[in-house]
């Protein structure tokens, strides 16, 4: 008895110093290990790297930017399941715990001992707090030095923060699979649904994930995706979260994940714009990982009517000047795999209505289509009359006979439909020239469709906002415009004849010209601009001087880089076309200065507004609900930059360039209107800005590296037809509105052809607008010659203006 005893005591004491030694040795651990580690405290401040997301006017999404796919949302809105789902899936005690489960740990190192044996990977005990530890404060490297550290900072993280904050730390790190980082973005990117949209079955299946996200993909492997499922509905049964009859429902759903990404609308000229500015403002780590919330202007439906008619006015010009350039490829359409083959076919740009093609078989009037779905078409001859073959000399060749003189069975083409034939296609080919679209509210500023070119995937410079062109003739209005503010009015007779200008020393004389080559005596102003008459413009700039020009393009916007020269009154100087149709955006609102405002408002990942582009006060803008009163009035804030009542006069003439004047092709679309076609010298730029009261547009069209857009193309011509057709389907459905016509201006009957009150032998009649003082008083063909720019009479006066450094 007393031996055993005494080898009780033995063993008892043999314990006792095991236990100190293995505490000293814990402690050791703990102390050497703990040398260095991160600063666990900087979680308190974390802010997971999250997406920014790009949204147009309507709350359709843009684009979204990110390194890591992530929407951070906190604790409070994530749904108690979802919370449920994850614990009972990744640590059924992590509410009990104190950072490390002992219980795992000896179940983990039990399992490890068999994996080991077997040359698999050893499996962890980790609870969800050294989870945390892991993944935003250590690496994923695989050691026992590893894993203590882990350990150390676990019981730090479990002293310093809740285990409601360090659920939210770990359900938005949590890499789930599909570039997905974070639950939220699990549930849009597996299910497009935000997470209290979720179905029990959907949220077991999420749970599931952190383990292995690529073998418990569905698409890959649905056997062990059901499995994985499957098991965390029985977890959260043992644990008490759910019921058996609501996990047997959860099983019974269809697992079903979206495969395709994000819906977006398209605008990639317009979103590029955006990131542009936001990554100059934000920086790339504060725009990629800042979480932002950024509601742009942008218009999709308008940027829908945008995208095609700019597409289909290139085609068109291309059409009449390009030539056929051949197929985009061939594929042998006999071959067994031939549709295989066609669906894998990348035609390089955006087709957007238009398809991709393979020609089957060729007639002489018809060749047969074959599409990437099996479905098939025809491409009649008449369809590709226009496919002439470009000879060594650069001229067209004649027009093609036969459909094989252009097609042979193999080619691969992009065709378009051809409205109101069912089955039939016309040819087309990806145009060389290139263009831009702007369309914005006039009153605000704010772009709502921005197109930059014929295909973003094939080049992100942006035509709309990054090149510079001349603008030719659509300069002219602002020169008018600081004419009626030095005395002239719409009636004002000025002499259309030669000009010429003495340079200086050693350089060749000036001598301007009508686009017509033509000269065209006495006119008034109003029809200088209606039919873009340069010599006109020229006098009427060297009457008043090239400051006062000047200054007005300034005010508008435009005169950065302007020179005193007189060709400087043609548009010589180079704008973007955003800065011109802006320009003309203030013709339109009555001369207020605006901005253009691409994005509304911009917010971070928690909903705080970090900036907005309408600052003003509002007192009542901010009620939980309308009690039937009328609309609270902000106040206008925009400088004047122009008198509004000149201003209207330029519009009242801008209106008569589409009823009567160079932009006459619009006049059919029955409203007021009002706008300016631009041509450069040697036609390399074609321009058309124009507006109705409460929408502006502008079209560019030309060559990357300019050169002339053909013989006779114009603004009117090339550009126009665009404009002209965005306008058409924009403005569908909305009632004519006219110009708003400003106190102080006078309506009045004038003679078209002297600017003279109508007389026996007048032939139009027209009502100009003047101001007070200003309109005329003397009958047509009464007497009297009509009123020049300096109040004299009859034409030699007129032509008087132009005896001033003239010869």
């Amino acid at each position: 008895m007393r031996r055993f005893a005494r080898w009780l005591v033995r063993f008892a004491f043999a314990l006792v110093v095991l236990g100190v030694a293995g505490l000293g040795v814990l402690a050791w651990l703990f102390w050497h290990y703990g040398q260095d580690l991160p600063d666990y405290r900087v979680l308190a401040r974390y802010e997971p790297p999250t997406a920014s997301r790009v949204y147009a006017g309507d709350g359709s999404l843009l684009a979204e930017y990110a390194r890591e796919k992530r929407i951070f949302v906190p604790i409070s809105a994530i749904p108690e399941r979802v919370k449920q789902a994850f614990v009972a899936a990744e640590d059924r005690n992590f509410y009990h715990h104190f950072g490390l489960d002992p219980v795992g740990i000896v179940r983990a190192a039990i399992q490890n001992v068999g994996r080991l044996r077997s040359g698999r990977r050893p499996v962890g005990g980790s609870t969800i707090t050294q989870q945390v530890a892991k993944n935003f404060l250590l690496s994923s490297e695989v050691s026992l030095e590893r894993k203590i550290r882990e350990a150390i900072l676990a019981l730090r993280i479990e002293r310093a923060f809740t285990k409601e904050r360090i659920l939210e730390l770990y359900l938005n790190e949590i890499y789930l699979g599909r570039r997905s980082y974070g639950v939220a973005m699990a549930a849009l990117n597996y299910f497009d649904k935000s997470l209290d949209e979720l179905t029990l079955g959907e949220i077991a299946f999420l749970a599931g994930l952190p383990k292995a996200p690529s073998l418990y993909d569905p698409e890959k492997n649905p056997e062990e995706a059901h499995a994985r499922r499957d098991y965390v509905l029985q977890r959260m049964i043992e644990d008490g979260y759910i019921t058996p009859e609501e996990a047997e429902a959860a099983r019974a759903e269809p697992l079903v994940t979206r495969r395709d990404s994000t819906a977006v609308a398209a605008a990639p000229f317009f979103v590029e714009e955006v990131r542009r500015r936001l990554v100059e403002r934000y920086g790339e780590k504060g725009f990629y990982e800042g979480g932002l919330t950024v509601r742009t202007t942008v218009d999709t439906t308008l940027q829908r009517f945008a995208d095609h008619a700019l597409r289909e006015g290139l085609a068109a010009y291309d059409r009449r000047h390009g030539g056929w350039r051949g197929p985009l490829g061939r594929i042998d359409p006999g071959a067994p795999d031939v549709l295989v083959r066609l669906r894998a076919f990348d035609a390089g740009f955006e087709l957007l209505d238009w398809r991709l093609a393979l020609v089957s078989s060729v007639a002489d009037d018809a060749a047969a289509l074959l599409f990437p779905d099996g479905s098939t078409g025809v491409l009649p001859l008449r369809e590709l009359a226009w496919a002439r073959p470009r000879l060594d000399g650069g001229d067209l060749g004649p027009a093609p006979k036969r459909v094989s003189d252009v097609l042979e069975p193999g080619d691969v083409i992009v065709v378009a439909p051809v409205e109101g034939r069912e089955g039939t296609f016309a040819l087309r080919q990806r145009p060389e020239v290139e263009g831009a679209i702007v369309a914005m509210d006039p009153r605000t500023g704010r772009v709502l469709a921005m197109s930059g070119g014929f295909s973003f995937r094939q080049s992100w410079f942006n035509r709309a906002t990054q090149a510079q062109r001349q603008p030719g003739s659509a300069f002219k209005p602002f020169v008018y415009l600081a004419a009626l503010e030095h005395g002239y009015t719409p009636a004002t007779i000025v002499l259309d004849a030669p000009i010429v200008l003495d340079q200086g020393p050693g350089l060749p004389p000036w001598k301007p010209e009508n686009y017509s080559e033509r000269f065209y005596g006495p006119s008034t102003l109003r029809l200088g601009l209606e039919k873009s008459r340069n010599l006109m413009t020229v006098r009427v700039a060297l009457d008043i001087g090239m400051e006062p020009v000047i200054d007005v393009a300034r005010r508008f916007g435009i005169g950065e880089g302007l020179q005193p020269l007189p060709s400087a009154a043609l548009g010589s100087q180079e704008v973007t076309l955003l800065q011109l149709t802006t320009a003309y955006a203030m013709l339109a609102n009555g001369g207020r200065r605006i901005r253009p405002v691409l994005v509304d408002r911009i917010q971070d990942r928690y909903g705080r507004t970090l900036e907005a582009a309408d600052t003003r006060p509002c007192e009542g803008c901010r009620a939980e609900a309308w009690d039937g009163a009328p609309p609270p009035e902000l106040p206008d804030l925009r400088e004047q930059v122009a008198d509004p009542r000149i201003v209207y006069q330029v519009v009242h003439m801008l209106e008569g360039v589409i009823e009567n004047g160079t932009g006459e092709a619009a006049r059919d679309l029955g409203r007021p209107l009002a706008g300016k076609t631009g041509t450069t010298n040697e036609s390399r730029d074609a321009w058309f800005v124009g507006f109705a009261p409460d929408l502006v547009a502008g079209v560019w069209v030309g060559f990357d590296q300019p050169k002339s857009l053909g013989r006779r193309e114009t603004g009117a011509s090339v550009a126009l037809p665009v404009w002209k057709a965005f306008m058409e389907r924009a403005l569908e459905g909305r009632p004519p509105r006219p110009f708003p016509t400003p106190p102080g201006v006078l309506l009045v009957r004038i003679d078209a052809d002297t600017g003279l009150l109508p007389g026996p032998a007048t032939r139009r009649v027209i009502t100009e607008a003047f101001l007070p003082g200003t309109a005329p008083t003397t009958v047509s063909g009464a007497g009297s010659a009509p009123p020049d720019a300096s109040g004299g009479t009859g034409a030699a006066a007129a032509a008087g203006l132009a005896a001033d450094g003239l010869y």
